[in-house]
């Protein structure tokens, strides 16, 4: 397959190009751009540059509001609903990240919820950088449905990300970032994108049976990690994600990749916990501590470790992307 080269720099520009082409505010096209130049860095390519045209399709259609400016309600002293107002979920993301931040240190426990949102992305990066500030962060979403309950046919929760960011003394945080599926349904988008088949076990088509074309995949259902008993945490994750931020459930939801169709108005909900009083000023060293143990013994890493060493060679080397999807943003127009 044929590949361009292109810096992270020269990603965003070309991200910002589209989006800013249809229908987005300047500040939403760099909220998204950070975002999905994040996730081409960390290797998250079913969250990068691959999302980029169904973005601009529903930024053109209106499915996404592209102009949103999510707002910010306080509703106690360590928690916060934000309203994502049908527009790309980053920007609210943002918003609840800072809101937590400065929220968390002074009442222990801060919680913000997104309602009316849109397609999340990464979930350790709404986690990291509760982290950084020294904050144990947890991250929940739901979206359009991709799982059915464990011995049905149909499909009614989404994939529902988790991640989770503990700080550690002298070293990078700590993160935890998983799809509640066997795979996250981008990795099966980019396979259909690139004309590739995914392995068997990763899905079910529409009449529920095992299917290797990634296209009949997303007509049909993921299989849930764990099988049962995965099936029961999707069930919680949407319940945190969906119900408690008003949003819709996974059935409810429109998709994130077509362009047309109604706003899917999704859910997410983010955690930040202050754990320097709890613990007694003990638990950077004490994460620490544990994270050392599970590197003694041979054979081991850290959760995280493959998507810091592909953010660094980005950085370097910047990211290859197909020339037919470069050849569409650039008539999308990101060679404005």
């Amino acid at each position: 397959m044929s590949m361009v080269n292109l810096s992270l720099a020269q990603l965003h520009e070309l991200t910002r190009s589209v989006l800013r082409a249809n229908n987005t505010s300047e500040a939403n096209a760099q909220a998204v751009a950070r975002a999905l130049v994040a996730a081409e860095a960390d290797g998250q390519k079913g969250h990068g540059a691959s999302r980029i045209p169904s973005y601009a399709a529903q930024s053109r259609s209106g499915k996404v509001d592209g102009f949103a400016a999510p707002s910010c309600t306080e509703i106690g002293p360590g928690a916060v609903r934000i309203d994502a107002r049908c527009g790309f979920a980053y920007p609210a993301l943002e918003l609840a990240i800072e809101a937590l931040r400065q929220r968390a240190p002074e009442s222990v426990v801060a919680l913000a919820s997104i309602g009316n949102s849109h397609h999340s992305g990464v979930a350790a990066h709404h986690v990291a950088p509760l982290a950084k500030a020294g904050l144990i962060g947890l991250s929940f979403g739901n979206g359009p449905q991709g799982i059915a309950p464990w011995g049905g046919n149909k499909g009614l929760f989404g994939t529902n990300p988790v991640a989770f960011a503990a700080p550690r003394a002298q070293a990078p945080p700590l993160v935890i970032d998983m799809s509640l599926s066997k795979v996250a349904r981008g990795k099966v988008n980019v396979a259909a994108q690139r004309g590739e088949f995914i392995p068997e076990g990763w899905a079910l088509d529409a009449h529920g049976a095992p299917t290797t074309d990634p296209k009949a995949a997303l007509a049909g259902t993921m299989l849930p990690m764990g099988d049962a008993k995965g099936a029961q945490l999707v069930l919680m994750v949407e319940i945190l994600a969906g119900a408690l931020s008003a949003s819709n459930f996974g059935y409810e939801a429109s998709s994130f990749f077509a362009g047309e169709g109604d706003p899917p108005r999704a859910g997410q909900l983010l955690l930040a916990i202050a754990p320097d009083e709890l613990s007694a000023g003990t638990f950077a060293g004490r994460v620490g501590e544990l994270c050392e143990a599970i590197l003694a013994q041979p054979g081991t890493r850290l959760p995280g470790t493959s998507s810091l060493a592909a953010r660094a060679k980005a950085e370097q080397s910047g990211v290859d992307l197909p020339q037919a999807l470069y050849r569409e943003l650039l008539q999308l127009g990101g060679g404005s």
